[in-house]
C-alpha cells in the first residue's frame, strides 16, 4: 500500500494509526532507510552518499534497491508493505512497478489553507529546538520560550508563502502519479481537515479490503 498526501497533511499520523490497527503492515519510509544505510556505511549507503555529496539526486533504481533490500524479509513472512515517501513521481512509480506491485493507494486530500494555517502556527526556540503551536501547545507567554524566556522564531520554511510554494510543487509533481494509479482503479481519496475524523474512514476502507 502507498500513502500519499501533502507535506504537513497528517500522513505520519495516519500511518501510525494504520500500523497500530493493522500489524501485518511493515512501514517503509525511504527517507529513514536512506539515512540508515548512509550512517551504517552499507554498500547501498556508500553508493547513495556519493550522489548526495556531489549534489545529485539519488537515482530511482538505487532507491528501489534500498526499499526492496529492506522489504525482502517482511515479504517472505507474508506481511504487507506500507510505503511512505516513495514513489513520489510517475517515473518512480513506473520503475517500482517492475519489481513490486502496489495494490491500493490511500490519498489524503487536505485543504491547502488548513495545512498553511497548521504549519504557520508553529514557532520554535532556536537554541533548544522546542516547538510551540498557538492552537494546541502555546507558550506560557506570547512569543517567549517557557524555559528561558527567550524569543521564539518562525522558520522560513514555516512561513505561509513558503508553505504554499512547497504545496504547489507537491501538487505539480504528484498529480500525474495520482492520476496514473487512479486509472488502474487503485486510489481511494479521503478528504478532511482532522486526522481523527479522517482515520476511521481509512480504517473502514482497509478492513473492507481485508488488510
Amino acid at each position: 500500500m502507498l500513502i500519499l498526501g501533502k507535506p504537513g497533511g497528517g500522513k505520519g499520523t495516519i500511518s501510525g494509526k494504520i500500523l497500530k490497527d493493522f500489524p501485518r503492515f511493515h512501514h517503509v519510509s525511504t527517507g529513514d532507510l536512506l539515512r540508515q544505510h548512509v550512517n551504517e556505511g552499507t554498500q547501498l549507503g556508500k553508493e547513495a552518499k556519493s550522489f548526495m555529496e556531489s549534489g545529485k539526486l539519488v537515482p530511482d533504481s538505487l532507491m528501489i534497491n534500498l526499499l526492496m533490500d529492506d522489504a525482502k524479509p517482511y515479504i517472505e513472512e507474508g506481511r504487507s508493505l506500507l510505503l511512505d515517501g516513495f514513489p513520489r513521481t510517475l517515473q518512480q512509480a513506473q520503475a517500482l512497478e517492475e519489481v513490486a506491485h502496489i495494490d491500493t493507494v490511500v490519498n489524503l486530500d487536505i485543504p491547502t489553507n488548513t495545512i498553511v494555517e497548521r504549519i504557520a502556527d508553529r514557532w520554535i526556540h532556536p537554541a533548544s529546538g522546542r516547538i510551540y503551536s498557538y492552537s494546541y501547545k502555546p507558550p506560557k507567554a506570547v512569543g517567549k520560550d517557557d524555559v528561558t524566556g527567550e524569543p521564539l522564531v518562525q522558520r522560513d520554511d514555516d512561513k505561509p508563502e513558503s508553505v504554499r510554494t512547497r504545496l504547489a510543487a507537491y501538487d505539480k509533481v504528484t498529480a500525474p502519479l495520482v492520476d496514473w494509479y487512479r486509472r488502474k482503479g487503485l486510489v481511494q481519496t479521503f478528504r478532511g481537515t482532522e486526522s481523527d475524523v479522517i482515520y476511521p474512514q481509512v480504517k473502514a476502507y482497509l478492513e473492507e479490503k481485508n488488510f
